[in-house]
């Protein structure tokens, strides 16, 4: 039986993340998995447009601290393991 699409060929239920500083790891849901990815997504994309916009001015850096929000408000501990 062929995927429907791409996300069912890489979603493996694992949702393990590590801290990329420290090491630590920590088990999350999906979503706090996704939302945890997104983070690094905004974060690397901010980096490049800030290069062009200057430091600081990329949109992508409020969708990053918003993400950031997310996790301290909904999962304090993995906030703290890995974000922190």
């Amino acid at each position: 039986m062929k995927p429907k699409n791409l996300a069912e060929t890489i979603d493996n239920n694992d949702y393990t993340r590590r801290n990329r500083f420290t090491g630590e790891s920590i088990e999350l849901t999906k979503e706090e998995s996704e939302k945890h990815d997104q983070i690094f997504y905004h974060e690397a994309h901010a980096t490049l447009e800030d290069q062009e916009l200057g430091e600081g001015a990329s949109k992508h850096w409020q969708k990053m601290r918003d993400l950031l929000d997310w996790f301290r408000k909904n999962n304090a501990k993995a906030y703290m393991v890995l974000l922190d």
